[in-house]
């Protein structure tokens, strides 16, 4: 468990999009894995926990689509982190991945950022291999087309 937990701190925080609800849900996790350790039937230890991660993120989503609530405003004089990337581009690159179905993003994450393989994405979520493949060219075509629609500046001209 300790061993996933690095990983699964960066999945909690690219479903969550944000630091202390990612924080929360890995969280959650660690203890619905240890609690409910018993119920392992062998198999991949790292699926099985990367499975209840995505099926307590899927429930808290439902959760709150069901009861809305407000978020309370943070106050203005809270200091920004600083970034060492280009913060317009950072910004860009989070609004575009907003955009993405959420079952488009969860794939693009698992194979891009955590870079597992497409099988090992098909065992997580419990879908087809070519669900994984489709739902990865989908959200990488959504994702280029929403960048290239953004760019102020042509690169290039059009022939």
């Amino acid at each position: 468990m300790l061993a996933l937990l690095p990983a699964l701190r960066r999945y909690s925080r690219s479903l969550t999009r944000s630091d202390t609800e990612g924080e929360d849900l890995l969280q959650d996790c660690v203890e619905k894995v240890l609690v409910n350790g018993a119920q392992w039937r062998g198999g991949s230890f790292k699926s099985w926990t990367y499975r209840i991660m995505t099926n307590l993120h899927l429930n808290s989503r439902r959760a709150q689509r069901r009861h809305p609530t407000v978020p309370i405003e943070i106050a203005e004089t809270t200091a920004e982190p600083e970034m060492t990337a280009d913060p317009l581009e950072s910004r860009r690159l989070m609004a575009a991945l907003d955009t993405i179905a959420p079952e488009f993003r969860t794939v693009l994450m698992l194979i891009v950022v955590e870079g597992h393989s497409y099988q090992e994405v098909a065992e997580l979520l419990e879908i087809p291999l070519g669900t994984v493949m489709s739902r990865l060219s989908r959200a990488r075509n959504s994702l280029r087309e929403k960048l290239r629609q953004e760019n102020v500046i042509q690169l290039r001209r059009p022939r």
